[in-house]
């Protein structure tokens, strides 16, 4: 991962796909600082195309809890990023973020557009709510504490109740179950928050990860620029749809951009695109806003559901746009219960995105179509910066 070494406390926290080792307050010398500036339009965000999601939804009035490492200060979360709260010092303050994770995840929702550069959030009308659960230095030095893990069920409970969060980001995985992590989680579900987990970096060798395995849970795994599933993305029952978390152009602390890679990277897109369904549809409940963007992806390799693609692959716009049709996954048998955990084949790696212009505009186009033939059917509502060792740390 590239991280210098620092002092190992107590607590141990989950971050980055893996779990990693919480450590004290580090000097400003020992933290990540500003990132390049990265003048173009990434991949992902060419294909997600925010300007013209801004059209129907910015996630305006739309709280998003991102559970993570806090979030840093960077020009494009400008007025975007409250106080939160931090849950490895008791402070109410969550606004710092030594290794950069949580502020690269809070970019990818809620991200301001900047004149220099084509990065921002897919949902910069949002508002980002941080809690602070970890703060990973190492990924060799592995441990766990069952104190990490009642810290990180009370800031799932804190981000419902205090923080009043209808969508909670977390780009973290356990090692194993907890019971105290699964009820809070539950208690989420109950309370009408849609909850996003990425689905971890171990590869096909992971098997499920948690919380991204628990009911009601939407797991989120990794694909390339093309389409083709990331190789670290961990495939299972608990994965249900895919977006990009490979070579993702994210925000740096302070100031600037850098590349990352990982799930973690994966799962805010899809909370982002949960915030703006959540304004868009401000009576949808949460099972309903689920229910909406499984429904509204592309398909996946063989049509079906998989164990690496889940449903399909994120597709925002239609999300927003469709009312019609059934999920792409019911072309096959397959229980109807909304994120029952069930597995599928592995599917052969294919492009299903084109990173350019062009494969933008083929898409609107396939999509203009069948939408056009759903309605006249009368279908009902079923509805660049650097990358160094450190960058590409797995999320």
């Amino acid at each position: 991962m590239g991280f210098v070494r620092l002092p190992v406390a107590v607590v141990v926290g989950f971050v980055a796909g893996v779990v990693v080792p919480v450590v004290g307050p580090a000097s400003a010398a020992q933290c990540l600082g500003a990132g390049v500036t990265s003048p173009g339009v990434p991949a992902e965000l060419k294909a997600y195309a925010p300007a013209r999601l801004a059209g129907l939804a910015t996630g305006a009035g739309v709280r998003v809890a991102v559970i993570d490492s806090g979030v840093a200060r960077n020009p494009q979360l400008t007025g975007r990023v409250l106080g939160g709260r931090d849950f490895l010092h008791g402070a109410a303050d969550a606004r710092q973020d030594c290794p950069g994770h949580g502020t690269a995840v809070a970019g990818i929702i809620a991200g301001l557009p900047e004149a220099d550069s084509g990065v921002q959030g897919l949902a910069p009308g949002a508002t980002i709510v941080p809690a602070r659960v970890s703060e990973d230095s190492d990924l060799d030095d592995a441990g766990q504490g069952s104190s990490s893990a009642a810290a990180f069920a009370q800031a799932i409970r804190w981000s419902v109740t205090t923080a009043r969060a209808k969508v909670i980001n977390i780009s973290l995985v356990m090692p194993g179950q907890d019971a105290g992590v699964r009820a809070a989680v539950a208690e989420a579900v109950a309370a009408d928050v849609v909850v996003v987990a990425a689905a971890g970096n171990g590869g096909v060798d992971g098997g499920v990860a948690y919380p991204a395995g628990y009911p009601g849970v939407i797991g989120v795994g990794a694909v390339a620029a093309d389409g083709s599933l990331a190789q670290f993305s961990q495939p299972g029952e608990h994965v249900d749809v895919a977006a990009f978390g490979d070579a993702v152009t994210v925000l740096s602390p302070v100031s600037g951009h850098r590349v990352v890679q990982g799930t973690s990277f994966a799962a805010p897109f899809v909370a982002a695109t949960a915030a703006l369904l959540r304004e868009r549809f401000p009576r949808d409940s949460a099972a309903e806003i689920t229910d909406r963007l499984l429904r509204s992806v592309d398909p996946a390799p063989g049509g079906a559901r998989s164990a690496g693609y889940g449903f399909g692959l994120l597709n925002p716009y239609r999300a927003l746009t469709e009312e019609a049709g059934p999920k792409v996954a019911a072309v096959v048998a397959v229980s109807p219960v909304p994120l029952a955990r069930r597995g599928g084949p592995e599917w052969d790696r294919a492009g299903l995105f084109a990173a350019g212009g062009a494969g933008l505009a083929l898409l609107a186009g396939v999509v203009a179509a069948v939408v056009g033939r759903g309605r006249r059917r009368g279908w009902h509502p079923a509805t660049s910066g650097e990358s160094t060792t450190h960058d590409r740390m797995p999320g």
